[in-house]
């Protein structure tokens, strides 16, 4: 999937971006990856109160807000029917469905989980990216990415402890909502070069503000707003996911996502510390040492993209 620019890089695809550009892309990666944790920590203090089900359909449909300034902030296509309309648009809704499912397995996980077991598990999205390439991209995957797929299963074994009394079903949930997220983005490869990264965003958005709404209608549906505290609590739990996603879009053109994403598992640090501020959470004895394998996993392969320097860009940066 080609991404046109949101603006553009500074730095030309073969050349390093400035230093200061480059640091003020790490700077909002970091500020969304941040957002993205303030999100799950809201969603957490609501679990008691409402369903996972409905709180993933406000964050959608509160998202959609970042998703429109993104298509007005692009200027990479004109405004026009035929513009608007892409040839795949149900793989892109196929997406978009995807992601409002990953959502509600993370969602659901932090009713059970600490966050920062939570976070840590749902850092095996690379690995089941790497997984998915082959079936579905007939990608060709060597032996040192097979290894770190390996390595990071491991990490993700060792923090849920399957066959012990710790272990439970719940355990699960983090790493079907990454399989999810996986498979998104490797869908978005599918789609042609030329559409826009803004309007493969927008395609995503709205399909998940709708399937989301639609399962918190037929299952849950929408508790009433209990206080005006609440109603606070999940403008700020949709707004900050919203735009977090919009800082990772501009930091991955500002700076290429290859040089930034190494920084995102900065989330895992960060959700131990809001984790424990929060809710009194330290799960250090669970996430170790398997949460050092995950990151390692994570990292050998982000290693291994950069020096294959594909021409195709990365995919659309996860959304929780």
């Amino acid at each position: 999937m080609a991404e046109a620019p949101l603006p553009a890089p500074p730095a030309d695809a073969g050349g390093a971006p400035p230093t200061r550009s480059f640091l003020f892309a790490v700077g909002l990666f970091l500020l969304g990856v941040l957002l993205l944790d303030i999100m799950g920590i809201i969603v957490k203090m609501l679990l008691p109160r409402y369903g996972a089900v409905e709180l993933s359909a406000y964050r959608n449909l509160i998202g959609m807000v970042p998703a429109v300034a993104i298509l007005l902030w692009s200027n990479e296509f004109r405004w026009t029917r035929q513009a608007l309309i892409i040839r795949q648009w149900l793989l892109a809704f196929v997406r978009g469905v995807l992601v409002a499912g990953a959502q509600l397995l993370f969602y659901a996980a932090l009713l059970y989980l600490e966050f920062a077991t939570v976070s840590a598990l749902g850092q095996t999205t690379a690995i089941f990216v790497v997984a998915l390439s082959v079936p579905i991209l007939a990608e060709r995957v060597g032996w040192l990415r097979w290894t770190a797929v390996m390595i990071g299963l491991a990490g993700a074994i060792l923090i849920i402890r399957p066959g012990s009394d710790a272990f439970s079903l719940a355990a699960l949930f983090p790493l079907g909502s990454a399989f999810c997220y996986a498979l998104s983005q490797v869908l978005a490869r599918r789609i042609d070069d030329d559409v826009p990264t803004a309007l493969v965003y927008v395609y995503q958005a709205i399909a998940a503000a709708l399937s989301a709404a639609a399962m918190a209608v037929l299952t849950t549906g929408f508790s009433p707003v209990e206080s005006v505290t609440d109603g606070v609590l999940i403008l700020t739990m949709g707004a900050a996911g919203g735009a977090a996603v919009l800082l990772l879009l501009v930091s991955a053109r500002i700076a290429t996502p290859a040089r930034v994403a190494p920084f995102q598992y900065f989330g895992i640090i960060s959700a131990f510390v809001l984790g424990y501020i929060f809710f009194g959470e330290a799960p250090v004895e669970t996430l170790f040492p398997g949460v050092i394998l995950i990151v390692a996993s994570g990292l050998i392969i982000l290693w291994r993209e950069r020096a294959k320097r594909p021409r195709r860009p990365p995919p659309l940066p996860r959304e929780p």
